[in-house]
């Protein structure tokens, strides 16, 4: 478990005050960066080697003073000594390490001033040691306490995500197969993100693999149905001469680790990829963006491309912004004065509930849940600014069950569910570093309603009734109505009961006309991502006329936009976002684009109708015949003709030319 800030500061403080006037490095190196580490709650020789030998550029042997692989390497100087040179010394010495081993952080030091260097974000700070307790928390990395600034297509995320698809496929090559496989890999995803974000002390779990499993992989899948067991089994439950290395794991419950699966099998090569992903830093990692991508590793066909099919954050916050946060965050700015108003006003948004009804990997319910903890965290600054919390487990209301999910597959369900803690642990985190105190929620004891069903052969009341929703939110299937299967065609007949045309409708209007129906009577708002196919030709006068009939009006709406991530190769899709209720509103907003692939502005309106434009709710239906003298239209433009509809320059000029001399010789 971390330390919380408030014990570090005075470690911090009693470190300088021991340490002032040390000089030598042959001899007081190790000491103090034994005490150094002690600051923070880590026994050095835990994490880190004294005097690491790797090849330089010029092929000769160097020492590092001090290496944590993948985390920090330390180069210490008497005291005086250039630190500059310390500095590009340690950098030759990088070059020496493995992939995995490289470090994000390079620490020079002369026992008075400390140089830190961020190799990532490319920033360097530095200090005295008298004012270390000012600057200690540049160094919360070491304790456990993630910066979590997130891009969207990190390196990191698609490294992470391709080694898990690596050991996807080695487990699955030699038959361990179907509902064991992602059970197993979702708990290897869990240990490695507890690994680096203090749900478990600092890498206890790579040094399991590391030091507790032969060489070979053997006795791999062994040891881990053994860490599994513990995982799930109380401290006071456990045997008494249980192996400390698995004894040091906490009790986490959540029913994550329940299930007894059967034995897996790992070879040397297997056990070198786990190892790998150890290395990685796995708090840098959004649960929200990995999810998807970890999904899609799955696939060999989505992992050409992979990142290119996840919703980006970007997206996410062009529908929940409109939807509920900005009315949140006017709210708040309208109450924060008062002590009163506010602790009703953090009491409401505690007791908000929220359904993605096609959760997928759970990417909107994270990002939503982490905007609302965000609120939560400024209402609690005003709250306890001029004194201390004296138990932070009481003022923090928000947790994961008040997110709810359908996803049709199992493996995408588990990592939502698993997701949704991770992020949940995040925050706390964040709650930490504002109160000084450590806070962690072990063993689990809540968890986002996530279940594996069918959304439109399932009775969403069963889940949650609509008299406790407030939102309905998420990006249902993007499937054509000419691609569907054929059981899907059916589902969606029978939501709009065989009315006629049905057939031409996208299977996202399923989620439409259903969310349309669950909301009757209520004020839940529904906002979903879906193509712009649903609001252009017929399928408009279909879907609206349906939804008509429960009283649905449109309270914002994206008109179409580029649906863009960062991924190389991304899904060439043009979405629209519609909000509905079962009532009406004053305050109307059409999110017009000048250039699809840029940003929005708002424009005030009195209505939106189904083509989401500031008019009447009129609808247009299919006819056979034109409406005035005109040649009929068979088929249209739409290009799904297997390409016989499209002409090659050359074809076209030939086309053209005997069309003419027919008119000539015609005398027409």
């Amino acid at each position: 478990m971390a330390l919380s800030w408030n014990e570090i500061n005075d470690r911090a403080f009693a470190f300088s005050k021991e340490w002032a006037g040390t000089s030598n490095e042959e001899a007081d190196a190790k000491p103090f960066l034994d005490a150094f580490f002690y600051v923070f709650g880590v026994y050095r020789n835990r994490v880190s080697f004294f005097e690491h030998r790797v090849k330089k550029l010029d092929n000769s042997n160097g020492y590092i003073d001090l290496l944590w692989k993948g985390v920090i390497v330390i180069e210490m100087k008497s005291l005086g000594k250039n630190l500059d040179k310390a500095f590009i010394q340690a950098k030759e010495y990088i070059h020496g390490l493995k992939e995995h081993e490289v470090p994000k952080y390079v620490l020079v030091s002369d026992f008075n001033t400390f140089r830190l260097f961020d190799t990532e974000e490319d920033k360097t700070i530095e200090f005295i040691l008298a004012d270390f307790v000012s600057h200690v928390k540049h160094f919360g990395f070491i304790a456990g306490y993630q910066k979590h600034v997130y891009k969207e297509q990190d390196p990191v995320n698609i490294k992470a995500a391709e080694l898990m698809g690596k050991l996807h496929d080695k487990l699955k090559f030699i038959g361990y197969d179907g509902h064991p496989l992602e059970v197993y890999l979702v708990r290897l995803l869990f240990c490695l993100f507890a690994d680096d974000t203090t749900i478990f002390d600092k890498d206890i779990f790579k040094e399991f693999i590391e030091f507790r499993t032969t060489a070979d992989g053997s006795d791999l899948a062994a040891k881990l149905s053994e860490l599994f067991f513990i995982l799930n089994t109380p401290i006071e439950n456990r045997l008494k001469i249980v192996d400390e290395s698995l004894n040091a794991f906490p009790y986490v419950n959540g029913k994550l680790f329940e299930e007894p699966l059967p034995h897996a099998a790992f070879d040397s090569q297997m056990r070198t990829i786990l190892i790998e992903c150890c290395g990685l830093n796995w708090g840098a990692i959004s649960p929200a963006i990995f999810g998807s991508m970890f999904q899609s590793v799955m696939n060999p066909i989505e992992r050409r491309n992979l990142g290119a099919h996840y919703t980006s954050e970007k997206n996410i916050l062009k529908l929940i912004k409109p939807l509920f946060l900005d009315e949140l965050y006017i709210e708040f700015e309208t109450v924060k004065l008062s002590k009163n108003k506010l602790n009703e006003f953090h009491k409401k948004i505690s007791t908000l509930k929220f359904l993605d009804p096609a959760c997928g990997c759970g990417n909107f319910l994270v990002i939503t849940y982490r905007e609302l903890r965000l609120l939560e965290l400024l209402i609690l600054r005003c709250l306890y600014k001029n004194q201390l919390a004296t138990s932070i487990e009481s003022i923090v209301w928000l947790n994961v069950d008040m997110m709810y999910g359908i996803e049709y597959e199992e493996f995408p369900a588990r990592i939502a569910e698993v997701a949704m803690w991770l992020i949940d642990h995040q925050m706390n985190m964040a709650i930490s570093n504002e109160f000084g105190s450590y806070f962690i929620r072990l063993p689990l004891k809540k968890a986002a309603n996530i279940i594996n069903k069918d959304a439109l052969a399932f009775n969403w009341q069963e889940l949650v009734s609509n008299e406790e929703l407030d939102y309905i939110l998420g990006n249902p299937p993007f499937i054509g109505s000419k691609i569907m299967k054929p059981f899907q065609r059916e589902q969606i007949a029978s939501e709009f009961d065989h009315k006629q045309g049905s057939g031409v409708l996208d299977y996202v209007t399923g989620w439409y006309l259903k969310a349309a129906k669950y909301i009757q009577n209520t004020k839940i708002k529904v906002g979903f991502v879906s193509t712009n196919s649903i609001v252009q030709g017929e399928q408009p006068g279909i879907l609206w006329s349906q939804m008509s009939k429960y009283n649905t009006k449109i309270l914002f709406a994206h008109k179409t936009f580029k649906w863009q991530n960062e991924a190389k190769g991304n899904a060439a899709v043009f979405c629209v976002i519609i909000c509905f209720a079962n009532y009406d509103s004053n305050n109307k907003i059409i999110y017009e684009y000048d250039d699809i692939r840029g940003e929005p502005h708002e424009v005030h309106v009195k209505n939106i109708n189904p083509y989401l434009v500031d008019a009447k709710d009129t609808l247009l239906f299919k006819r056979r015949r034109p409406l005035c003298n005109v040649p009929e239209i068979s088929f249209g433009n739409m290009p799904n003709d297997g390409g016989f509809f499209y002409l090659q320059m050359r074809k076209r000029s030939t086309f053209l030319y005997l069309n003419l001399k027919q008119k000539i010789t015609s005398g027409n």
